[in-house]
């Protein structure tokens, strides 16, 4: 079998992807220069250099900017339109999508504006190109913890509209989970999935207090457990789903290189693992690249990429017999890349 042209070809579920930071470059370009936001690089090659990113709050300065680009509903729009086309170009049937609305908000784009946006993109992608996408609306850390209310109350008024769990980004350090523990005990008692962000560049306290104080189904990134072998032992018992972003992780210095990244040994410690993009165009891959990469530095053969696409299907927020429906119809897919290359 051809692995690279099964994993191009294969069905595809991506559950960490970041929507902001999925603009492509010549996007950034055409919004900074409609929108009057001057940025460090006029080129996509420049825009290239400026992604080199040094650390964590260097990336999230740059996240910032980018974000400023958007000033209007129209251009979260388009942003939209343009992500979930590429998603269909990879064959990716179903994304969970993280979306900070609060930063908008801040800059005079209404909530209702937003999310209007957002669905008539949604709607558009599924008419035009078969594809799907649940929103996850994210709390910043960098806010106050008072502030998150608003967040919450936003994604239990559209929970069913689009929107299908509350998220936490940003920054680790300086911002632990317990901070916003009150507004994700509110969206639980709600009925809302609470999947935050932990374990990427603070340790093994930061999931802790993801599952302890917020209600965390699934740990976006979670790298970092293998620091602590009780918390292992939690996540494999409890079989937490852990986003694993690799290019991610390497790009900002969580791990030195592909080739030493942890991935392999999470999966040799029984734990729920799905891989995923984070903010593709900013690390220069996609979720194609991912498992291209992946297969290529630990050797995972097809099995192994079966059971990491498959896993994401199966802890995906979708309504239980649609994710059933979905996982069958990928099953037939491998089935039938294998047989075709035989």
């Amino acid at each position: 079998m051809n692995l690279e042209h099964f994993i191009r070809a294969m069905p595809k579920v991506e559950l960490h992807v970041h929507l902001e930071g999925s603009i492509r470059p010549e996007t950034l370009l055409t919004l900074a220069q409609r929108n009057r936001v001057k940025l460090p690089a006029a080129t996509v090659e420049g825009l290239r250099e400026w992604y080199a990113f040094t650390d964590f709050p260097h990336f999230n300065e740059i996240y910032q900017t980018i974000s400023s680009c958007l000033k209007s509903a129209d251009d979260i729009e388009l942003i939209a339109r343009e992500f979930l086309a590429g998603q269909a170009a990879q064959n990716i049937r179903y994304s969970e999508v993280t979306y900070t609305a609060y930063r908008h908000h801040t800059r005079g784009i209404t909530f209702r504006d937003q999310l209007g946006a957002l669905n008539r993109a949604r709607k558009w992608a599924e008419a035009e190109h078969g594809v799907r996408m649940g929103i996850v609306v994210d709390i910043p850390r960098m806010i106050p913890a008072e502030e998150g209310r608003l967040t919450v109350d936003w994604v239990i008024g559209a929970l069913g509209d689009g929107v299908v769990a509350l998220g936490l980004g940003g920054p680790e350090v300086g911002h632990p989970p317990e901070k916003f523990a009150g507004d994700f005990d509110r969206a639980h008692a709600a009925g809302v999935p609470c999947v935050p962000h932990a374990g990427e560049t603070v340790g093994p306290t930061s999931i802790w207090g993801a599952l302890r104080s917020l209600h965390a189904i699934r740990i976006g990134h979670g790298v970092r457990c293998l620091e602590d072998s009780a918390l292992v032992a939690e996540l494999k018992v409890r079989q937490i789903p852990l986003e694993v972003c690799p290019t991610s992780n390497v790009c900002l210095k969580v791990v030195p290189d592909f080739a030493n990244h942890p991935l392999p040994r999470l999966l040799q410690a029984g734990l729920f693992v799905t891989l995923n993009s984070d903010d593709p165009p900013m690390f220069n891959t996609t979720l194609t690249d991912e498992y291209l990469q992946a297969s290529s530095a630990f050797g995972f053969d097809a099995s192994v990429i079966e059971h990491l696409a498959l896993n994401a299907v199966r802890v995906s927020l979708l309504p239980p017999s649609e994710r059933a429906q979905m996982e069958l119809e990928f099953i037939r897919a491998h089935t039938g890349l294998r047989v075709k290359a035989s």
